[in-house]
Order: C-alpha cells, then structure tokens, then sequence
C-alpha cells in the first residue's frame, strides 16, 4: 500500500471516490503481461463502483453525490462509430493503453511530483480515481454497488458476447472454453436465448457444478481426455457447435474453438486478453469452410445507450451476477485476493474501500 497524490478532474473528468472494485482476469494478464512494454509505476483495477466526489470544467451529466459505474471504454456520442449504431469502438474514449488520461495524455496520480501510470484510463485499486465522464454511467443509489461492480466488465462483457456479438439462436448447441466470470455469463447469455446445449469446457473440475448454475449443460475437462477436445464437441453437437466462445486468453485455444464449430456457419467468438503470444494461429481451411472468427471488446455494448438496461435486468433479477462473487475482501486484503486468482481460486473478488470521511 502506498500513498498517491490524486489531481482535481480535469474538463469533461469526474473525480470518483470508489466503493467496490472487483478483481478483473485482464487486471493480472496486464501486470504480467510479456506481449505488451512495460508501464509501471502503475495502478490496476477497472471493474468499479464509486460516488462522484467532484467534477471538472464542463461536466453537465454527473453531481458530486452521484452514483457510477466505471467502464474501461467510452462513448463520446458523436465520433464515427458512435453515431454508426454498429460498434462500441469509440474514437474518442476507446481502450486506452498508454497508462494515460484521454484528453491531455497525461496521468491524473502522482508521487512525489512523478507519474504514476493509469490502467485503462480508471485505475480503480486506489480510493479515489479520475475518469472521463464519458467513460462512466450514473446509476441510481439503490442498487448495491459492491455487485453491480461486476456489470462495468466482466458479466456484461460474457452476456453481450452471446446476445450482441454472437447473437445466439433458440435451439442451438453452443461450446464455452474457460468458465471464469466471462464464460459463465456467456452460458447465462446463452441460457436465456434458449440454447439447448451449453458446453463448458475448463480444467477445473469444480467448475462443472458452479456451470449448471449459468446453464451449463455439458462439461468437458481436457485435462481428463484421451482425444482432442474438439473432437468430443464434434461427437456430442453432431458435428460442431453452432457457437463456441474463447474465453481463455490464449491464444491457441483459439485454433480448438475454430475447429469445435460446425462447418458452414459455425461462428466462433474470442473474448479472452492473452498474456503472451497475442497472434493468433489457424489453418485456411476453417475459415474456407464456412466458419467465422470474431472478436468482442466489453460484449459490444455501448456504455452510456446499454448499461442502464443491464443494470435494470439485475435490479427485475432477469440477470443473475451476485452468483459470480466467490469472495468479499477489504482494500487491505488486495494482495490475498490477487493471489485467489492467481492461484485460479476464485470467481470474482469484490474489494470495499475503507468508509471512512475525509
């Protein structure tokens, strides 16, 4: 723990006094990450909750006493794709990874006069962040803010994969590699478009009773195999799935979804941020028999225009998130909780900032 000098908001920023940050897999993939430079001194952390505790020049949306989600993307509402309708990738606010601000380019911590870098432009393992505004929502101040945290990456992310990205279909077979926060929400995703069979596939065996609970149907542990695990979905979809979800962050696996799905219109979605070897590998002849790869950044959501609805889906309980917390830990605790996922021991960890006034 040390202590960080944290600057007034700059224009259009919002100073938030956070609440509840969960632990995030791309948190750690980033800090160990050998297919990126490193960029330290940095703070991690983007998955939160918090109250707006001031706001700079030109800020209409937000109030000090406001409560918000902070999202690692933006929406400027008025750049190319954000206008378009078909893409969250705004030119303005998108994922920023320099360890800097948006506006100026510069970072909002500081020690000792020297820059502390930003992680995806929120930085939430600290008590107080800056953050666009644009690259927050307001929320209303009865939801729980140490579970709705999980709505700012990783559930909406895996349910935006199946519904907006993948667009699965009522009746069809979908294959799930990796059943962490992400691979369970697509399961959820896909459970509630009527999937009639969900595959998830993970080498931790305790993973196949947490999956029912997401809509898992089927469960495969390569780890207990004596055959390619494509070739088990192969057997047990009748050829390949009509979906299947990377949601790992290796990117070999990426190569076993492409061939676990069906020739002729088999989609296959990666999510995952891989650590090391980011290129991805796969014969011609997937994609020349018909499959499709695609990519998906935060489930294709846009920020400001779709998170309230998914907030509102968790507040008619038609989405279930409070499942995906395996652990409640105080801000001193940060380190036992990095190390639950390191050690692929956890879920999500929900971290509470200490209450007290300032």
């Amino acid at each position: 723990m040390e202590d960080v000098e944290v600057a007034p908001p700059g224009p259009l920023e919002i100073r938030v006094k956070v609440v509840s940050t969960s632990i995030c897999r791309s948190d750690v993939t980033q800090w160990q990450s050998t297919a990126q430079p490193d960029l330290f001194p940095r703070i991690f952390g983007h998955e939160a909750s918090g109250v707006v505790e001031s706001v700079g020049e030109g800020v209409t949306e937000f109030q000090v006493g406001d409560h918000a989600l902070t999202v690692f993307i933006g929406e400027c509402m008025s750049c190319k794709h954000c206008v378009s309708g078909k893409s969250n990738m705004c030119q303005t606010l998108g994922l920023e990874r320099k360890g800097v601000m948006h506006s100026d380019q510069t970072t909002r911590f500081s020690i000792g006069g020297k820059p502390v870098y930003h992680y995806c432009a929120v930085s939430s393992f600290s008590e107080y962040a800056v953050v666009h505004s644009g690259c927050a929502v307001k929320v209303s101040p009865t939801m729980p803010m140490d579970r709705i945290c999980l709505l700012s990456c990783g559930a909406s992310a895996g349910l935006g994969a199946a519904w907006n990205v993948a667009d699965v279909s009522k009746g069809s077979s979908v294959v799930i590699f990796g059943l962490g926060t992400v691979g369970l929400s697509v399961a959820q995703g896909a459970k509630l478009r009527g999937a009639s069979k969900i595959i998830g596939v993970d080498t931790n065996p305790d993973k196949q009773e947490k999956g029912k609970a997401f809509g898992v149907t089927d469960f495969i542990n390569p780890a207990e195999l004596n055959e390619p695990v494509q070739q088990v979905v192969k057997w047990l979809t009748d050829g390949g799935a009509d979906y299947s979800f990377e949601c790992v962050g290796d990117t070999g696996v990426v190569s076993t979804a492409l061939q676990s799905c069906s020739d002729g219109w088999g989609l296959t979605v990666t999510l995952g941020v891989p650590k090391a070897k980011p290129e991805v590998s796969a014969h011609y002849g997937l994609l020349l028999s018909g499959r499709t790869l695609k990519g998906s950044l935060f489930g294709g959501w846009r920020p400001k225009s779709d998170i309230p609805l998914l907030v509102e889906k968790y507040a008619n309980k038609e989405i279930q998130v409070d499942g995906l917390v395996t652990h409640d830990m105080p801000f001193s605790d940060i380190n036992k909780a990095l190390e639950l996922m390191l050690q692929n021991r956890c879920l999500r960890c929900v971290i509470h900032m200490p209450k007290r006034q300032d």
